[in-house]
């Protein structure tokens, strides 16, 4: 983890006033990357909640299951895969998405499918429009 990253949800404190909609985890240890999604798809009218953590959004998961879980899949500590895999184990309704910006990811991809595991993908940078669309695609 690195310095000055938080391990838990960021806007915890923060009151949701789409708590009727549609959950989602959004989970990318870049803070900024989170939190900007997050307040993509909440103008969209999810609920969204961002992680920095893998482990925390995967505990949280397991405590309050979410609908959805979009994550970055390189990450240090565990993998988006790994964590999507976890998810999948724990939460089976939950829905995941995976997106990467890094060519090593689509190796992982392949790896998760050899295993088993089918995980829809987009590619970062992704407009808003086609994020929600990958989202309701699912």
């Amino acid at each position: 983890m690195r310095t000055g990253q938080v391990s838990h949800p960021i806007d915890q404190s923060m009151e949701n006033p789409f708590e009727s909609q549609p959950s989602i985890f959004v989970v990318d240890d870049e803070p900024e990357i989170a939190k900007m999604l997050t307040v993509v798809l909440q103008m969209n009218l999810f609920n969204a909640i961002s992680f920095t953590d893998p482990a925390a959004a995967l505990e949280s998961a397991r405590a309050n299951p979410p609908d959805y879980v979009i994550s970055d899949i390189v990450m240090p500590e565990m993998s988006g895969i790994d964590l999507a895999i976890a998810i999948r184990r724990d939460v089976p309704t939950c829905k995941v998405l995976l997106f990467s910006g890094h060519v090593d990811a689509l190796e992982l991809i392949e790896q998760a499918r050899a295993s088993g595991y089918e995980f829809a993908l987009v590619q970062k940078p992704i407009h808003p429009t086609k994020l929600v669309e990958a989202i309701q695609n699912l």
